[in-house]
């Protein structure tokens, strides 16, 4: 059957509308407008978040490290053993009025001892009986005591509303806490710049993780504190990760006086003190400026009547087009979706049944392959776990003791891990990790390894390089990356004291975490030279000893809830146990 070809309907829908041309001319003049406009205000709102996020940090790192450098001073006087001894008192005072003559924005400084008294200078009188200030210098004392450098927030100073906020260094001999060096700032010359970049209808502002006002320009009504959530900008600041440096755009639209109103906002991040600087204008005062709107108007009387007839011409001349297009669209989206069964309707203009059968072989092919590498993939996968189970059985036949030991290792792990909601990715990643924890045991020598009683101090050093010398062996194993921390760490302890590295806490990943209770569990439920097998009740008892210093807690109480449920129980036997 002959079918009438895509250049023919073309050509007839432009012979009938040859005022779409026209219309399409105006329209994309206006559009390149509206995007150069919108790329403009993009260009501009970025270089200004970025360039004041870069000067706000650099103010807050110059006054920190003035802090640091008084501090150091303190040190090499002595003085910062006791700085509330009154016999250096004099000079104390005279070191903290330097530091108020040499930087104009600290307001107040005072360096204090563990009684919480000292020397204090001002260039604002009364700034220290502030109630703003009084709670700030509390709270940087206790972050003092701790031994933490601390940022507050901002707070307004005085009756006209002066931002500020206190910096503070704790001073320390010998490691221990002597005293807190802090200083009040104001924030004026970065409200002096926020205003400087405020024109035009624009505005630039900053604020905390909070979503609260850190410095605004208008220090009258956004006072520092004030919550600004509502703010789609401030809202998407607030959705973004604390430590991420970045810079986005966004438009959004905002109710003033019940009248939406199209805006543009940027903001900047300052992960080191988790502000924001942002900024954001009225689109519609931005058009206004352009003389955009002029522009629009004009173009739509020009081209409206012209416009109708164009686009009734052109939907009708479409139709032929779009309809057997469409039905191709939805096979296509079918076999993204891996639905390679689909295929598209072979009809429609010449070109476009050609293109459908060409599509539907295809995926014909397509589906043939993807079956060629399923199968594949599956016999990849199928002889890369039977290799790390071989290599787990060789690992466990060194020693008699710990015939099966891995693979209830891994079992353990994964029911642990299933119990911790982990997804089915690291679960994997987590039995791969937990069947080869002991790989290391290759390079221990059999004497130590197989030794029936306690081992010696210098034989134990030697035992305890197995974990290393595990992670050793499958560093060129590329696919083995991932599971290398489980290999390498699982003798670590959350108190620090365990080995290789001596890691504490958050800095132990959780894959080693789970499989240091899995490893202890079993080895506790199994015969060993050095202990007979203990039954589940002894076992989680002695772990729940250990929670908290050796053990994470969320994954001791992970192997409570799998024994109290019945997920979890002793292997019956030594045997290899499959995972």
């Amino acid at each position: 059957m002959r079918r009438v070809r895509i250049l023919w309907i073309v050509l007839g829908a432009l012979l009938l509308t040859s005022a779409l041309p026209l219309y399409l001319y105006h329209r994309e003049v206006l559009r390149l407008s509206e995007d150069k406009l919108q790329d403009t205000e993009r260009l501009q709102q970025s270089e200004i978040t970025r360039s004041l996020a870069s000067e706000t940090l650099q103010f807050e790192s110059n006054l920190s490290e003035q802090l640091e450098s008084q501090r150091q001073m303190l040190a090499l006087t002595g003085w910062i053993q006791n700085v509330s001894d009154p016999t250096h008192a004099p000079q104390l005072s005279r070191m903290l009025q330097n530091i108020l003559q040499n930087n104009h924005d600290i307001l107040y400084v005072t360096a204090i001892g563990q009684d919480f008294k000292g020397q204090a200078a001002e260039s604002v009188p009364g700034a220290e009986q502030d109630p703003f200030v009084d709670a700030a210098l509390k709270r940087a004392f206790t972050a003092s005591v701790q031994g933490v450098d601390w940022v507050s927030g901002t707070f307004a100073l005085g009756r006209d509303n002066r931002p500020a906020m206190v910096i503070s260094v704790p001073l320390m001999s010998d490691g221990q806490f002597t005293g807190m060096l802090a200083a009040v700032v104001s924030l004026d010359r970065v409200v002096a710049r926020l205003k400087d970049a405020s024109v035009r209808y624009r505005t630039v502002f900053v604020v905390n993780g909070e979503g609260r006002i850190v410095v605004h320009p208008d220090t009258v009504n956004m006072v520092p504190g004030r919550d600004l959530s509502s703010n789609a900008v401030v809202s998407q600041f607030k959705r973004t990760p604390q430590e991420l440096r970045t810079t986005e755009t966004t438009q959004f639209t905002q109710e003033e006086n019940n009248k939406p109103i199209e805006m543009i906002g940027t903001y900047s991040t300052i992960p080191e003190l988790h502000w924001a600087v942002i900024a954001e204008r009225d689109m519609a005062q931005a058009r206004a400026d352009a003389g955009v709107q002029e522009l629009t108007t004009e173009a739509l009387r020009f081209v409206i009547a012209v416009t109708l007839i164009a686009l009734l011409v052109g939907y009708l001349s479409a139709l032929g087009i779009t309809r057997p297009i469409q039905g191709l669209a939805h096979s296509t989206r079918a076999i993204a979706r891996a639905e390679f069964h689909e295929r598209a309707p072979v009809e429609g203009a010449a070109e476009i049944s050609e293109l459908a059968e060409t599509f539907n072989s295809m995926a014909d092919d397509i589906e043939k392959y993807v079956d060629r590498l399923q199968m594949a993939a599956n016999a990849n996968r199928d002889l890369f776990m039977g290799s790390i189970r071989m290599l787990a059985a060789a690992i466990d036949e060194k020693d008699p003791y710990t015939r099966g030991h891995s693979g209830r290792v891994a079992k353990y792990s994964l029911i642990i891990g299933k119990e911790l909601g982990l997804d089915a990715e690291a679960l994997d990643k987590i039995r791969i990790s937990a069947l080869l924890h002991d790989v290391g045991k290759i390079g221990v020598d059999d004497h130590v390894l197989k030794k029936p009683g306690k081992l010696t101090d210098e034989e134990f050093e030697l035992m305890k390089q197995h974990p290393v010398k595990g992670a050793n062996i499958m560093r060129p194993v590329a696919q083995l990356k991932e599971m290398l921390p489980g290999i390498e760490l699982h003798h670590e302890r959350m108190d620090g004291n365990g080995y290789p590295y001596g890691l504490a806490g958050d800095q132990i990943p959780m894959m080693a975490r789970i499989i240091a209770v899995a490893d202890t569990f079993d080895a506790i439920t199994t015969n060993r030279p050095y202990q007979s097998a203990m039954d589940l009740d002894y076992a989680m008892n002695r772990i729940q000893q250990l929670g908290g210093t050796k053990f994470d807690l969320d994954v001791v109480r992970a192997i409570q809830n799998a024994v109290r449920t019945g997920k979890l129980k002793l292997s019956p036997s030594l045997v290899e146990v499959e995972v």
